[in-house]
């Protein structure tokens, strides 16, 4: 089946060993709350996590579980099976795949979802999976290998393990943006969910406190083509919500040029105020216009 591209505005991550901050991601505003098994789980920890994560998406109603998703263990590590039995009983909404080597990767976890999916009732192939593309230095090389990989709904991208990955001290210069490699990661993880025709999602911003910083991060990736990001703290939810959203005067201006390329069916190019439109503008226009549910 043909995985649909996520479009969700904000990924709101919660610790799954704590009930109280999984309920209140799944009570925020987040459109997809990610309820994490990796990182935010110590070793010892993650047995009851686990758990706890599967009750809280079985507690859940249909429609609230389809913005319940998980992120899981890497697959390199021996616990993403472990991780899957627990879960895929209570059906969450999707997956995160963290630390994603490649294409294989994802047919390795699809083949897990399949088994799991027969075996507890759940519509095969529905599982969908946001993948984390750029957390080695060997994936960097695999971001545009996407290209209609199973379940494969996003793409987005993470500094700090690619930081391990690279043995460096910091991922910033003095003035406080990305350095060089992880610029790159973000160009790449974008390039490859533009090339596999799914959501690219923007990593997270640390600062929590920072609104502004995120605000005007936030601004700038979505200028690049981002459609999304991801984000560690409630207070962040608005603000990614805000940027994301289609402001009417963008939505009006998409409209007019798909008015414009109906009314001259059959042509490529049109003067419009002093501009030339063409195909793109209108595929552009057509795709904000679908993502806001005019279309």
């Amino acid at each position: 089946m043909t995985t649909e591209p996520t479009t969700a505005r904000s990924w709101l991550f919660a610790p799954g060993d704590s009930q109280k901050k999984m309920d209140k991601a799944a009570a925020s505003e987040a459109d997809i709350a990610i309820f994490d098994l990796e990182d935010a789980v110590a070793p010892e920890a993650k047995p009851e996590a686990r758990k706890l994560v599967h009750d809280r998406l079985a507690s859940a109603s249909d429609e609230e579980r389809a913005r319940l998703w998980v992120r899981v263990n890497p697959l390199d590590g021996g616990l993403t099976p472990h991780d899957l039995a627990a879960i895929m009983p209570a059906k969450p909404g999707g997956l995160l795949l963290p630390k994603s080597r490649g294409r294989e990767d994802v047919h390795t976890l699809d083949n897990f979802l399949t088994a799991l999916e027969a075996a507890n009732g759940i519509e095969l192939g529905s599982t969908r999976v946001l993948v984390l593309a750029t957390e080695t230095a060997g994936a960097m090389f695999q971001c545009g290998d996407y290209a209609d990989a199973p379940r494969v709904s996003g793409l987005t991208w993470g500094a700090e393990d690619l930081s391990d990955a690279l043995g460096a001290s910091d991922n910033r210069g003095p003035d406080g943006t990305y350095d060089h490699p992880y610029e790159l990661a973000r160009s790449l993880c974008l390039l490859g969910a533009c090339h596999a025709g799914v959501q690219p999602v923007e990593t997270i911003h640390a600062d929590f406190r920072n609104l502004d910083g995120l605000e005007t991060r936030a601004r700038d990736v979505k200028r690049q083509g981002y459609t999304g990001m991801l984000a560690i703290h409630p207070a962040q939810v608005e603000v990614i919500n805000r940027v994301f959203t289609p402001s009417e005067e963008e939505l009006a201006a998409a409209q007019q040029i798909v008015d414009i390329f109906a009314a001259n069916p059959g042509a490529g190019t049109i003067g419009h105020e002093g501009k030339m439109l063409d195909r793109p503008h209108l595929d552009r226009a057509k795709g904000l216009l679908r993502a806001a549910g005019r279309i």
